[in-house]
């Protein structure tokens, strides 16, 4: 499909890709965006020639981006949120005063505890600032995943030790590294002795290997759906978990921690940006409290 001419997509070709992906299909894009069905497949077709790829796969349940659409819609995202702050960032030059919707995506206990008291000194600093929080499971591509793809601006996300795991491009920074521990029924004589609960969002590769060389460690017999779940079920004497620290704040009198000695599992908490979100205002301050929060 290759061909001769410009190879740029213009801001409203960039649209109509977005909008199919999201739509799943032609004609629910075409009234997402107020035009003809016709109009869509006019530009899609026009994109796909300057790219020289086809972007969707057309079938009769609607439209599916291919591995090449995938890239094009996610780099399209980015591209017309920095339309939408090019206004904002031109303003605020030279006055360091950050305005402007900011979106960030964070897992369920870094929504709770991590991201809260940054954002209210952040709002408080700069009260044009609009913070947006989406709360994503971290299976698949997780809070990254919705950075890469252009959704968030930055992300709160478990890191691995050696970047492994992340979209290609992204930036990232370590925030914070929690110790594992176990946890139980407080007052159990012993925990050890317990079921097994656990969610599907608990722990990495990294984490996991450790768990498999730890013979007392039994096969989970509750899935629960979240962190907040297991708590609650652990409090209620149902079994012992193994948890990091900041699922532990939720922790109540119900609950016993207990420390796995030296060589217990850690994980690294940081965020997750873009080159191009990384140079904006309202990311770069966003950053600066969560490190102060680190730092405290």
């Amino acid at each position: 499909m290759a061909g001769a001419g410009p190879t740029e997509l213009a801001p409203q070709e960039l649209r109509v890709l977005v909008a199919v992906a999201e739509a799943g299909g032609f004609s629910a894009a075409a009234a997402r965006l107020g035009v003809t069905q016709s109009a869509v497949s006019h530009s899609v077709r026009g994109s796909e020639a300057k790219l020289g790829a086809v972007l969707f796969e057309r079938g009769r349940s609607g439209a599916a981006p291919t591995a090449a659409g995938e890239r094009a819609v996610a780099l399209g995202r980015r591209i017309l949120r920095l339309y939408e702050v090019l206004g904002t960032e031109a303003r605020s030059a030279g006055r360091d005063t950050p305005e402007g919707v900011l979106r960030i995506a964070a897992f369920r206990s870094a929504a709770l505890h991590l991201l809260p008291p940054a954002l209210e000194r952040l709002t408080a600093r700069h009260p044009g600032i609009r913070p947006e929080v989406r709360v994503v499971r971290e299976l698949g591509a997780g809070t990254a995943g919705e950075v890469a793809a252009g959704r968030a601006d930055l992300g709160i996300a478990t890191l691995s030790a050696d970047g492994a795991g992340l979209p290609p491009g992204v930036l990232t920074g370590v925030l914070a590294r929690e110790s594992y521990a176990l946890v139980h029924p407080a007052g159990h004589p012993d925990p050890k002795s317990l079921p097994l609960l656990d969610w599907d969002e608990n722990c990495g590769s990294y984490t996991r290997a450790w768990w498999r060389a730890q013979d007392w460690i039994p096969c989970a017999t509750v899935k629960a759906e979240d962190d907040g779940m297991v708590l609650t079920m652990v409090g209620r004497g149902l079994g012992m978990a193994i948890m990091p620290e900041l699922s532990l704040r939720e922790a109540g009198d119900a609950v016993g921690i207990t420390d796995l000695g030296p060589a217990r599992p850690v994980r690294q908490v940081g965020y997750v940006t873009t080159p191009e979100s990384a140079a904006t205002l309202a990311v770069r301050a966003l950053i600066r409290e969560l490190r102060s929060e680190r730092d405290r």
